[in-house]
């Protein structure tokens, strides 16, 4: 048969075992390299523990004298005391009575995604918005912020960090060493940012230096998932998890799987270069804006042909920023319902409001705002406006939520702020 010329040769497996494998292979040695600079992984991995046990985030921002320490001690007692609403009473509030005698598959779950926090205090603003209001916090969280600036902002990396173990959230961060430090040549600035066709790019040594810098603030700060955005730091991600080290990443949208066979290829790599037990640090990727809902069931297909469906998230963007990343008016959240009950594991990502809401807006929310400094924000008197940007999508994830309940679907929100 025509397929059977499909077959892989178990001897090419082989072969690529040898150029790993080989000595004086020079990429693998780069990488060794760095990795040697934080010492053999399972003492990499213990200090990344250690670097991110609540005891030593709380203790961090004491030494510093953390303004933040306040609001994480507000949010814990909040949770504590039952104050958020919980997801029984969320499906009464929307459904009625009859809800608590509704089936909600917990099993495909949408896990309820905002994008991007970018400043701790807007989660606390989030917070007492969804008490007052009786709404869900999603259960994951993408940041974009600098990461040196966010660790020198009076502990915010560290309260985020805390934050999320302490509402039951998921979260990633998105390294520097994309470029937006001025080392990338793709980028003369975020207006540059696609000018290459082959998104952000890691070009040259960028790929060690994510590495390096990877490594740094899952050791120092206990972050073990980031944002991937290239070939080869994806392929040096999953070097890194193979070699022991317990780090983990989503692919960006910016690497453009936008199809079916871009998937296939994606997720062949993680199953290839999983370890003995299966598992891959590959815990999710963004499919391109231009999907559609056959990409969706498709990809979803293939995920769960390679084993892949309880590990690997497919996050789809349900909405964007008014501005600068792509055709407006975009709203897939009909899309979403059409494909919930057929696709687990998938994410719904807001990364704007709802289009209509946004459009009303002074300052509409922008993909370029992820490229300004906090000094340049709070001298241009913007950051409230980019905050109102931020409870715009906390807004759509809100009405996201509510159409999903209204369908008989379950939802995955902050887990240890709404009881079931």
């Amino acid at each position: 048969m025509l397929r059977d010329h499909l077959k892989l040769d178990p001897r090419v497996v082989e072969e690529l075992n040898r150029v790993i494998l080989d000595p004086d292979n020079p990429l693998i040695n780069q990488i060794l390299r760095v990795v040697e600079k934080y010492g053999v992984p399972e003492e990499i991995n213990a200090r990344a523990r250690e670097a991110r046990s609540l005891t030593s985030l709380t203790q961090r921002l004491r030494n510093i004298a953390s303004p933040y320490l306040k609001d994480l001690d507000w949010l814990m007692s909040e949770r504590d005391k039952g104050a958020f609403v919980s997801i029984s009473q969320y499906r009464r509030n929307v459904i009625g009575p009859q809800a608590d005698s509704m089936y909600f598959d917990e099993a495909k779950a949408v896990t309820l995604e905002i994008s991007a926090l970018q400043y701790f205090p807007w989660l606390i603003k989030e917070a007492q918005e969804a008490i007052d209001r009786k709404e869900v916090m999603p259960g994951r969280y993408i940041r974009v912020r600098n990461m040196r600036e966010q660790a020198e902002d009076q502990g915010d990396i560290l309260a985020v960090a805390a934050a999320m173990q302490i509402v039951g959230a998921s979260y990633v961060e998105s390294l520097d060493t994309r470029g937006t430090d001025g080392s990338n040549v793709h980028l003369g600035g975020p207006e540059t940012i696609t000018g290459y066709f082959g998104g952000i790019g890691q070009p040259n040594e960028h790929v060690l230096q994510w590495v390096d810098e990877y490594l740094y603030y899952y050791t120092q700060y206990g972050i073990n998932q980031v944002l991937n955005i290239n070939s080869g730091t994806v392929l040096a991600g999953y070097i890194l998890y193979k070699l022991g080290i317990d780090v983990s990443f989503k692919i960006s949208v910016f690497m453009g799987n936008d199809n079916p066979f871009a998937v296939l290829w994606t997720l062949m790599m993680a199953r290839l270069f999983a370890r003995e037990d299966g598992s891959t640090p590959l815990a999710g990727f963004n499919l391109s804006n231009s999907v559609n809902n056959q990409t969706l069931e498709l990809s979803s297909l293939i995920r769960q042909q390679l084993g892949l469906e309880g590990q690997v998230r497919i996050e789809h963007h349900i909405t964007e920023p008014l501005k600068s990343i792509v055709r407006q008016p975009y709203n897939r959240r009909g899309q979403l319902l059409e494909v919930a009950s057929q696709v687990p594991n998938i994410s719904a990502k807001h990364e704007g409001g709802d289009p209509d809401v946004e459009a009303t807006r002074e300052h509409p929310s922008d993909i370029l705002d992820y490229f300004r400094s906090k000094e340049e924000v709070l001298a241009s008197g913007d950051m409230a406006k980019l905050e109102q940007n931020y409870l715009d999508k906390h807004d759509a994830v809100n009405k996201t939520a509510k159409a999903l309940t209204e369908k008989g679907f379950a939802f995955v929100a902050a887990r240890n702020l709404h009881r079931r």
